[in-house]
């Protein structure tokens, strides 16, 4: 099958259009044929091998983490899904590679697709949706009429948290350009920073959550934003220890982990304010309660671009950029 692969870690490499053999199809697999893959920054963190420690993949491997397609086989102990169902997911890790014609894929992982939207669309949300929905209901359990800050509000997990966070029935703010200040208000919004025009951390004050996706400054910044008791998520880092416990690292990456985290939990604590650091992980059953959300229009997918299979390394560079307006897809069918 053809497949885009990373044959060595390298900052800014490029991606190998090649031949690589079918995934094999495990007992709970199933097998499925790829209509259309989303492109995250998570693809270029992990070519370019920011993630080795704590994310090792040897080359070569298929990069690739979200997927829309229609399932061509099942595994023997496969019950959920059958032949020609469409379905979307977003692999675990160690067993991505979505930038190629077929995936085989743990059933826990999977979801059918939202009837309402196109493989396109559908591709565009696996990660996003998941990100958000662990953030904001798993992890902040963010509540009616509770105020969240959601940092870079037109990208592709901002532009679902606003619409999850208002479905929940919570007062947001988000940060954004001064040319996407009406876009993220369109989708719900409440309170818009522009930060090249204002500091958000002199204007907001007294929010029960934030969830960043930004740099180290945006991040300590965000502690003024909080009340005592408020709940600081990032999804950019620093990863904590807590963090390394779930995921079984051992005992030295853990105080690793400690060490890297230990500058903005110290300054949580003597706000009384709690700093977490999340990795998303695959769900199936999380990512059918976003399919009903989906349908019901409460969340619609965010496209910005769709790339032909071929120009998949063209579509990894747009996301680099930063000037995408929520997902970027590559149809492969």
């Amino acid at each position: 099958m053809k497949s885009f692969l990373i044959d060595r870690y390298k900052k800014g490499g490029a991606l190998r259009l090649g031949d690589s053999p079918m995934p094999a199809l495990r007992d709970n697999d199933v097998m499925v044929e790829i209509h259309a893959a989303s492109v995250n920054p998570l693809d270029g963190k992990i070519r370019d091998g920011e993630f080795k420690l704590i994310l090792p993949y040897r080359p070569p491997f298929i990069l690739g983490h979200d997927v829309a397609g229609t399932v061509v086989r099942t595994g023997p102990k496969a019950r959920r899904f059958k032949v020609g169902d469409e379905v979307y997911a977003r692999p675990r890790d160690h067993r991505i590679g979505t930038f190629a014609e077929f995936i085989a894929i743990d059933e826990a992982d999977v979801a059918l697709k939202p009837n309402n939207l196109s493989m396109t669309q559908a591709a565009s949300m696996p990660l996003v949706a998941l990100t958000a929905w662990q953030v904001l209901v798993e992890r902040a359990n963010l509540q009616k009429g509770q105020k969240v800050l959601i940092h870079a509000g037109s990208g592709g997990v901002g532009t679902i948290a606003i619409q999850l966070a208002k479905h929940l029935g919570a007062h947001v703010a988000t940060t954004t350009s001064t040319g996407n200040v009406a876009f993220v208000k369109s989708l719900g919004a409440d309170v818009v920073i522009d930060y090249k025009k204002e500091d958000f951390e002199k204007v907001l004050h007294g929010y029960d959550v934030v969830l960043n996706a930004l740099g180290k400054d945006t991040l300590e910044k965000s502690l003024a934003v909080l009340k005592p008791g408020g709940k600081l998520i990032s999804i950019s880092g620093p990863p904590d220890r807590e963090f390394a416990k779930q995921n079984g690292f051992g005992w030295l990456l853990q105080q690793v982990m400690g060490l890297l985290s230990f500058g903005i939990r110290r300054k949580s604590k003597r706000r009384e304010i709690s700093y977490s650091f999340l990795f998303m992980t695959a769900n199936g059953g999380q990512l059918a309660r976003i399919t009903s959300l989906i349908e019901a229009g409460d969340i619609r997918p965010v496209v910005d671009r769709v790339f032909p299979f071929e120009e998949t390394n063209e579509a990894l560079a747009y996301v680099e950029t930063g000037r995408a307006k929520g997902k970027v897809v590559v149809a492969v069918k």
